[in-house]
């Protein structure tokens, strides 16, 4: 009876911990289709006729193959992105002199603007995947970067020393004990880098291609193909919330030990 009892709360949980992902989408996507119903402003379609042309832009493989292009440089930018900055985070987070050394190079390039050098990686890396994929791993790098160095030097100095005490190997004690302590700031860094990407994607291939959910949207809007327009840009945030509804259940899954201190 006890486990029963237990097995039901934890469903209802799980539950309202989903309901509560996307009662407020859902609220707006009815919303939408009750105001939008008898538009006929050109710029603004019914609903009906957007999920009408996405559907058919699946159907036809014209949305899939552009979301596939656009979905492989994504993840192959932010993944590029995720080891260099989890790596070079853990790094600067051990290595003082090191971290005061690169500090006004890090601070210089972060805050450039990477939409401005779209340009420039077109030129030199051609109008293919490799620009595009570099740009998504610059932007997304820097976030996860500096949170992961930030959570390294969050860490207890006492924790450390008791490490250092037991005598435990530097390669161990950087994964169970640096990795693991730095962990929920590098996630937070990880999240923000996802959004970072999902712009990235969509700036890098409104310049100079002919791929991708970005041009999809941009060769739309030259057209005046309004409803088309619409469509990318509504698959484009759907795609961009369920990321980041999978992503949180990593979290979750990854981060158990932390929530279940209470430490959030």
């Amino acid at each position: 009876m006890t486990d029963t009892t237990t097995s039901s709360r934890s469903t209802a949980r799980r539950a309202g911990t989903a309901l509560s992902y996307v009662w407020l989408p859902l609220l707006l996507l009815a919303s939408l289709f009750v105001v939008s119903a008898n538009s006929t402003d050109v710029y603004f379609p019914p609903a009906t006729e957007v999920v009408q042309t996405i559907f058919s832009g699946f159907a036809d493989g014209e949305l899939t193959a552009a979301l596939g292009y656009s979905m492989f440089n994504f993840i192959s930018g932010y993944a590029i992105a995720a080891i260099v900055g989890i790596g070079g985070g853990l790094l600067l987070g051990e290595r003082r002199v090191l971290r005061d050394a690169t500090r006004p190079l890090l601070n210089f390039v972060r805050a450039l603007p990477f939409v401005a050098l779209v340009p420039i990686f077109i030129v030199a890396l051609g109008i293919g995947a490799a620009p595009k994929v570099a740009l998504i791993a610059l932007g997304c790098v820097w976030p996860i970067l500096l949170n992961t160095t930030d959570g390294v030097r969050g860490i207890a100095a006492s924790v450390l020393e008791t490490s250092r005490s037991y005598r435990i190997s530097h390669p161990l004690r950087l994964r169970r004990v640096t990795l693991m302590g730095a962990l929920p700031q590098t996630f937070a860094g990880l999240r923000i880098a996802l959004s970072v990407g999902i712009v990235m994607v969509v700036v890098s291939e409104m310049y100079g291609s002919a791929d991708g959910i970005g041009f999809y949207i941009l060769f739309s809007a030259q057209r005046f193909a309004v409803a088309e327009t619409w469509a990318g840009t509504v698959v484009l945030a759907v795609v961009g919330f369920l990321i980041n509804v999978v992503f949180i259940w990593v979290e979750r899954i990854s981060l158990s030990w932390y929530f279940r201190r209470g430490g959030a």
